[in-house]
């Protein structure tokens, strides 16, 4: 794959109309907290027919498993992208374009859609995905996904300390998370946490079960959005769990003995797809730079002639464009892998994640050095653009874990 596909093309320049007209013009209310950032991708989803697309998908799937002709974790879930891979270009194509003017949409979406439904869609039974995801396909209700802990990061399966205890046919969860996206608000929130046996074993390699929330639970306490650096529009919090009771149906499979193995092969399932969607987001940020800084390369002057005559200048945006290439052909390779069915290893995602990243903040960087003084201004979005760059280096795990795993894979000779 070289370039768009012209149905590509024609999502991206309706999305982008719709981009100008219902995102621009709020951005410093979504920045400030203002405006919350849900109803705009609701009314994203409602325009261009995504809801009732992740509707018809979803309820055929579970049509399919009702008959017994369909399984738990097969096909789509109905999700953002559900339809397959010949939809994936379009799907990234959406996560692009938000970027270019406001990541906090896409991670507030990405782990909602990304992260939340597919874990309950891949591990839930029946009545579990009947029971939580029709609403949240439809961005009606919103997911979060939570496994990072306030000592646990990278490290997170190894460093968990949320845990649950069995309590008749129950369980009992006690624990707190870190850095959750949609914290705040979430309806519907994925947890993982270890089960807490009295059998002598190393707490690092005790057994991780998933279970799943609802807002408003007794003890499941959702904090205040924190304020961050960057991606302003997505909303994080910390969750707190105090001697929360979850019956066994909260249990994703409703058994501690998953087909699909215990909560650590649930949330490594998710990484690829969460690193591959950096690159998406790496190419909306470069390629909104890219735009701000050749407009401004041609109308700003210094010393008689636009400073866009300047060779150093000139090398700032050739290198811009070639890092539009790169993450583009990137982006390109992990679609057809998509269309052809071929799943993308966790250490070619990890490399594709770790360049992306890179280069968005790079990038984002030297526009803000092109723009001079007014670069540094909230007025000017190159400053916006570089706090949310950032962001892609930690986000999806940082990028020194993307090297360990990068150079892990190829000394396994994966």
């Amino acid at each position: 794959m070289l370039e768009w596909s012209d149905v590509d093309v024609a999502v991206r320049d309706a999305v982008r109309e719709f981009v100008d007209r219902e995102v621009r013009p709020h951005v410093d209310d979504l920045e400030s907290g203002d405006m919350a950032p849900y109803p705009v991708i609701r009314k994203l989803f409602a325009t261009f027919g995504i809801d009732a697309m992740a509707k018809e998908s979803l309820e055929k799937r579970l049509a399919a498993m009702r008959e017994g002709t369909g399984r738990s974790g097969s096909g789509s879930s109905g999700g953002m992208f559900g339809g397959g891979g010949a939809q994936a270009g379009m799907g990234f194509v959406l996560i692009s374009e938000l970027c270019r003017v406001s990541m906090g949409l896409v991670t507030g979406v990405g782990v909602s859609l990304g992260l939340t439904v597919p874990t309950i869609a891949s591990r839930g039974t029946l009545a579990q995905q009947e029971r939580w995801l029709p609403e949240l396909v439809t961005y009606e209700k919103i997911g979060a996904w939570a496994i990072t802990e306030p000592d646990s990061g990278s490290d997170a399966f190894g460093g968990m300390k949320s845990y649950v205890v069995r309590d008749g046919d129950g369980y009992v969860l006690n624990g707190q998370k870190t850095f959750i996206t949609n914290g705040p608000d979430a309806d519907v929130t994925v947890v993982y946490a270890k089960l807490d046996e009295k059998d002598g074993a190393s707490k690092r390699d005790r057994k991780v079960l998933t279970f799943v929330l609802d807002k408003g639970m007794d003890g499941f306490v959702q904090s205040k959005p924190f304020r961050k650096m960057g991606i302003h529009s997505s909303r994080t919090g910390e969750l707190s769990f105090h001697d929360v009771r979850l019956g066994r149906d909260r249990l994703l499979g409703e058994t501690e003995d998953n087909a699909s193995g215990d909560g650590r092969d649930s949330a490594r399932s998710n990484f690829s797809a969460e690193r591959i969607g950096v690159a998406a987001m790496a190419l909306g940020v470069i390629e909104e730079c890219l735009r701000l800084c050749v407009d401004y390369a041609t109308s700003r002057t210094l010393w008689g002639q636009e400073i866009g005559q300047f060779q150093l200048i000139q090398l700032k945006l050739a290198s811009m464009e070639v890092a539009r290439i790169n993450v583009r052909n990137m982006l390109f390779r992990a679609i057809e892998a998509t269309q052809s069915g071929v799943a993308i290893s966790l250490p070619e995602a990890s490399a594709m994640k770790w360049y992306c990243s890179q280069a968005a903040t790079d990038v984002a960087m030297e526009a803000v050095q092109v723009f001079g003084g007014n670069g540094y201004m909230t007025e000017y979005r190159v400053e916006q653009l570089a706090r949310d760059a950032k962001s892609l280096m930690i986000y999806a795990g940082s990028n020194e874990v993307q090297i360990t795993h990068v150079a892990k894979g190829l000394l396994r000779g994966d």
